[in-house]
């Protein structure tokens, strides 16, 4: 009468082996999942960490550079603005050419210092100051030689003190490197443009004379004999 009942808790020890087994399994397979999912998480949350740290890094520039950033790109975008200005109104050769030479230049320039504001965060103007609007519209105004005069003298002389004072002191105080670096290598650029505008200014008031003596000349010259037919009629 023993025998059945050790069979029995036999095969109940069994099933219990089995069922545990089971569980066992499925425990395994469950701590498996989380152990492949849980790499993803962290390295999302160290992407997270790093993209933090390097927004962080990006707006570290204070606000004096932020300054010198926005007023550097207003005068950029107002050069260039003048200079295409020029282009379409001026009939002087070398005043078309110099007017060309600052739109590439301070594009370029532009291009430049966009870069360098988008990587550390910063937002810069999109258009020139209020005083170099009202330049750009006294300028508007003028046409022929009183338009290439005033606008050598302009970009070569008033704009060109502005800019360049902008970028030495940017080369000279900034406490951004990059923004330093810029300012140093555009500080070039803005002196060549200086000699360039000279230059053109000297053949443009040259070219002004020549013609002003050439008409006084011509005048010289019919009043010169306005009297001796006069005086042959007399």
């Amino acid at each position: 009468m023993s025998m059945p009942t050790v069979r029995f808790s036999t095969r109940g020890i069994t099933l219990g082996l089995v069922s545990a087994a089971f569980m066992l399994s499925t425990l395994i397979a469950h701590a498996q999942n989380q152990t492949y999912t849980s790499p993803g998480k962290a390295s999302s949350g160290a992407s997270g960490a790093s993209s933090g740290a390097a927004s962080a890094g990006a707006g570290n520039i204070n606000r004096a550079d932020e300054k010198l950033m926005a007023e550097i790109t207003q005068a950029n975008l107002a050069e260039i603005s003048t200079a295409k200005l020029a282009q379409e109104k001026s009939q002087n050769d070398q005043v078309k050419s110099f007017a060309q030479k600052m739109v590439d230049d301070h594009t370029k320039a532009l291009d430049e210092l966009k870069q360098i504001a988008q990587a550390k965060g910063v937002i810069l103007p999109t258009e020139p100051g209020r005083q170099q609007k009202a330049m750009e519209k006294r300028l508007s105004s003028l046409s022929g030689d009183k338009f290439d005069k005033q606008y050598l003298e302009q970009a070569g002389d008033r704009s060109y003190k502005d800019t360049h004072k902008l970028l030495k002191r940017a080369s000279n105080k900034a406490q951004d490197t990059d923004l330093k670096n810029y300012a140093s290598k555009t500080l070039g650029v803005v002196e060549s443009h200086q000699q360039m505008a000279e230059e053109a200014e000297r053949n443009l008031k040259s070219s002004s004379h020549g013609k002003s003596g050439a008409g006084g000349s011509e005048s010289g010259s019919s009043s010169s004999k306005t009297p001796s037919s006069a005086t042959g009629a007399e």
